[in-house]
């Protein structure tokens, strides 16, 4: 049934007619009449558009100069008056009407093309409400429109890295391109068979090239263009024999894949080839590919390159080659998108490649993000982000002429579906693809009521990581909403793999959120157990700290644990999602596998027990309780030291954050909070797993006001982060503190006086810089910790 308030009347489509001028479409296509029969069917439960009576509504599917021939006499009068419009005339636009006359009804989609139509169709069935038994459309549809961009696509990995279709069979592939048709996406992007993984996946049912032919015949099965991502991965190819095996290669792949109509050539990431060599090597490439395949098109990207291949990058564009179509940007770009539009000459368009599944160590990581969520839910969760995704599109769009969304699975189905839609048309409101969303894929089995609160659930994920997990109740909300979605549902119609993701997040967020809170109380009450040493006595007062720290988990947080081991072995079932390394095959914990970080402590428990075990070898009580003292007081409040826990949004006050994700989503102008590769789990402090980081030539700054010029301080600060580091030059208020310095210890504390004379001013600006010109990333410079310690003031000495 239509949703209360969705519309004022419905049409009923049930037993409608289906007529359209494709009856000779070839056997080995799936024309747009066939496509909307058959996912009707599928969702209603019978064979649909064969079954109408000669009163029952038309749904007409053809050319627009092939309608009214195929309208009763009595309609043609009411499509003359309001016949297709220009987007109906374009190459993937469409018209569709709802048309009334003498009783009778019909809903016509016309487009001029099979892609257009097959587009037409997938945007009626985001907006028809279907049960079993029971289709209905809006009443008095009405549209004219044609995408803004030309590509609109994602990438496809079979790797052993993805973290779900190294376990699909080409039947699931077939279903994800309807998917992607449905909601208006033309390019399936695949990787090449060799990349930066694996040969092969223990979970593979089908050898790689097998299944990338088969991906390739897919997109010519359904009209899509079909695009390889081709990594050139040599060390050198400089080398002519180099060259030659390289080009063997390539060639013997491109014949083996039925349908190429685009080559993506990135500089790196992977792979390094230097401009001067990847251009040529890429026009040979090109040359090839166009014997196999005419017409298809040709772009490179100048990821993973320093300041001088950069520079070598544009210098190769700017001999204007004619084999070149354009630049495509991506993850570890040096250069933003807008200096790359200045320097790359106009004729070749820029297309995007933005990173759609990660959540941190990454293109767009999330802003400002707890790191309860990060330490467990980690880089490659379930991560609907509508809200932010729309600012990362926006704030792109006048800059590039289409995307392809880089992807590792269905973590990030969401924001997969509403690129598309972005690209189709840049006004539309998340929220209204999240209906389309809910109402296409989960409508059918869960009615519309339902699906509607289905899109208000995947907005609520988005929310529910913004702020401090421990004080959002808004997560405990939001589990609720799904909480009933489920209980409503049958067993069956809770099989459906996108509710159980969406259910899955929901339940992470609520468990990290309960367990940040029972963490932060069990360590709260460690502290000042042990700040009480010099009453209770070292031994007794660890001891008890102890107790505090081991204390259980609550029976409520317990059963939110043993949901998610119950829905990731669901989800790998219906999904292929593998969200453990050992119970499901992925290949590593960043790659989605947080199940395996279900467990993660969220305090300093492990740290302090070693901590413990070195003050109790300790022979004098008056060391061990000095010790417990320091410890006690992590953040030196009693010395009247300014801090700062770096990565940790909520206590790094003297950050300098930048001008944030809404002007600057890829975080090139702002600091960036990251969670190291090492948890409290593996003997770290929480502290230390946390950091701050710039990118590229940005330096890390932090800023501190108001300073007792009469005062002298020192500066303490931790250098932690991922066992990878560039070393650091620290300034204060522009003066040289320490030189490039490398990390030798991970995590390394330094610590130093600061010039009095930096302080007289009472302001302090501290810079944190890496060398500068280094491509790859852009990262490798982090700060964990920072004290600011006021020296002791001398008491005057009395005559």
């Amino acid at each position: 049934m239509i949703a209360a308030g969705a519309v004022a009347h419905a049409e009923d489509l049930t037993r409608a007619w289906l007529v359209s001028a494709e009856a000779g479409a070839k056997a080995d296509t799936v024309a747009a009449p066939r496509f909307l029969s058959e996912e009707i069917g599928a969702r209603v439960g019978m064979s649909w558009g064969r079954r109408g009576d000669l009163a029952a509504p038309l749904v007409v599917v053809a050319g627009p100069e092939a309608v009214e021939a195929l309208l009763p006499p009595l309609l043609r009068g009411a499509w003359r008056a309001h016949p297709a419009g220009e987007a109906a005339k374009t190459s993937e636009g469409f018209s569709v009407r709802t048309l009334r006359a003498a009783g009778r009804t019909a809903v016509v989609i016309a487009a001029a093309t099979p892609r257009g139509r097959l587009f037409g169709v997938g945007w009626l069935l985001r907006k028809l409400e279907i049960a079993p038994g029971r289709v209905e459309a809006p009443d008095d549809l009405s549209i004219d429109t044609a995408p803004a961009q030309g590509v609109r696509g994602v990438q496809i990995g079979y790797r052993f890295k993805n973290n779900s279709y190294d376990a699909w069979t080409l039947a699931m592939f077939e279903r994800r391109v309807r998917d992607i048709a449905i909601f208006g996406g033309n390019t399936i992007q695949v990787i090449a068979p060799v990349s930066d993984d694996a040969a092969t996946s223990p979970l593979f049912p089908a050898p790689p090239l097998e299944t990338i032919i088969g991906l390739s015949a897919l997109a010519q099965r359904y009209g899509l263009n079909f695009a390889l991502y081709y990594p050139l991965l040599a060390k050198d190819y400089g080398e002519p024999a180099t060259v030659a095996a390289e080009l063997k290669t390539f060639e013997a792949l491109i014949r083996r894949l039925p349908k190429v109509d685009a080559l993506y050539a990135p500089g790196g990431d992977p792979g390094h080839t230097h401009p001067d060599k990847l251009f040529p090597l890429v026009e040979r490439e090109a040359r090839v590919l166009r014997r196999v395949h005419p017409g298809a098109t040709v772009w490179v990207s100048a990821q993973g390159f320093d300041r001088a291949e950069s520079e070598a990058f544009y210098a190769q564009t700017q001999r204007h080659p004619e084999w070149l179509t354009g630049v495509f940007h991506g993850p570890q770009t040096r250069d933003p998108m807008a200096t790359q539009r200045r320097l790359i000459p106009a004729r070749y368009p820029i297309q995007f490649y933005p990173d759609i599944g990660h959540t941190l160590h990454s293109q767009f990581p999330v802003p400002e993000w707890d790191p309860a969520f990060a330490i467990t839910e980690g880089r490659e969760p379930v991560n609907p982000r509508p809200l932010g995704q729309k600012t990362i599109f926006r704030h792109f769009a006048p800059l590039n002429t289409g995307a392809v969304t880089y992807s590792e699975g269905v973590n990030d189905d969401v924001n997969m579906s509403l690129w598309f839609q972005l690209g189709w048309s840049p006004d539309v409101s998340p929220r209204a693809v999240m209906g389309d969303y809910a109402r296409v894929f989960l409508g059918a089995r869960f009615g519309a009521a339902s699906s509607e609160r289905f899109a208000d659930g995947l907005m609520a994920l988005e929310k529910n990581w913004t702020g401090r997990a421990a004080d959002n109740a808004g997560i405990d909300t939001t589990l609720a909403l799904f909480d009933d979605l489920e209980r409503r549902a049958s067993l069956t119609q809770r099989q459906d793999w996108r509710f159980e993701s969406a259910l899955y997040r929901a339940v992470y967020d609520a468990w990290a959120r309960a367990r940040s809170r029972a963490e932060a109380e069990r360590q709260a009450t460690a502290l000042a157990v042990l700040a009480q040493a010099p009453k209770l006595g070292a031994e007794a007062a660890m001891r008890q700290a102890e107790n505090a720290l081991a204390q259980p988990d609550a029976p409520e947080a317990l059963a939110l644990r043993a949901r998610l081991f119950d829905l990731a072995g669901r989800l790998y079932a219906h999904a292929g999602l593998q969200l453990s390394v050992q119970k499901y095959g992925a290949s590593s914990i960043e790659r989605g596998a947080n199940l395996d970080r279900v467990d993660a402590s969220m305090n300093d428990r492990v740290w302090l027990r070693g901590q413990f075990g070195e003050i109790r070898a300790l022979s004098d009580e008056a060391r061990r309780q000095a010790r417990l003292a320091v410890i006690a007081d992590p953040t030196m409040a009693a010395r009247g030291a300014l801090y700062d826990d770096l990565g940790d949004p909520d206590r790094e006050p003297h950050l300098s954050r930048g001008v944030g994700f809404d002007r600057d989503p890829d975080l090139r102008e702002s600091a960036i909070d990251g969670v190291a590769d090492k948890i409290p789990d593996d003997g770290w402090r929480g502290a230390w797993t946390t950091y701050a980081e710039t990118l590229y030539d940005r330096p890390i700054t932090m800023v501190y006001r108001d300073l007792d010029p009469k005062r002298t301080w020192r500066l303490r600060a931790v250098y932690a982060g991922e066992d990878y580091q560039l070393p650091m030059r620290l300034t204060a208020n522009g003066v040289e503190l320490h030189p490039p310095t490398s990390r030798v210890t991970n995590p390394m504390t330094i610590e130093l006086a600061v010039p009095p004379t930096l302080t007289q001013s009472g302001e302090l600006s501290l810079a944190w810089s890496r060398p500068p010109g280094v491509g790859g990333g852009g990262r490798g410079h982090q700060v964990a910790e920072v004290w600011l310690i006021p020296d002791p003031v001398e008491t005057p000495v009395s005559p």
